[in-house]
């Protein structure tokens, strides 16, 4: 199985992402549109999401009910991402201990998470002169 987007540009910076039936626009500069590193943040956190809604569920903890992840990402000096921070609230109380594992269990989950480690980087073909 896999995943499958058709990313095009006619001009500029700003992207139209063909993504299945939906249309997305990602704009590097952010002025049109989400920038890219924003999407990614978006990306995860929405990931992140139903791996708590699962982890949780897996760790005895039951539904979290309404989730809400602030999604911080630190730049270094090239503008380039650096860290992640989540800062998230569920509806559901949980203690330490079960929030820990909670989380210990999503990280385990998350696909988004698991993507983004440094040692995956995308395998490139070119075809210049294509159109």
């Amino acid at each position: 199985m896999t995943k499958e987007v058709t990313t095009t540009s006619e001009e500029g910076y700003a992207s139209d992402n063909q993504i299945r039936n939906f249309d997305r626009t990602i704009d590097a500069t952010g002025e049109e549109a989400p920038d890219t590193l924003e999407a990614v943040l978006a990306a995860y956190a929405s990931c992140y999401v139903p791996a708590l809604r699962v982890g949780a569920e897996q760790r005895d903890v039951g539904d979290l009910g309404r989730i809400e992840i602030d999604a911080d990402g630190g730049l270094n000096d090239d503008d380039k991402l650096e860290s992640v921070q989540f800062t998230i609230r569920t509806e559901a109380t949980m203690d330490d201990g079960q929030a820990e594992q909670v989380v210990e269990r999503a990280n385990e989950l998350c696909k988004v998470h698991d993507a983004l480690k440094s040692d995956l980087e995308a395998d490139v073909t070119v075809h210049s002169g294509a159109f």
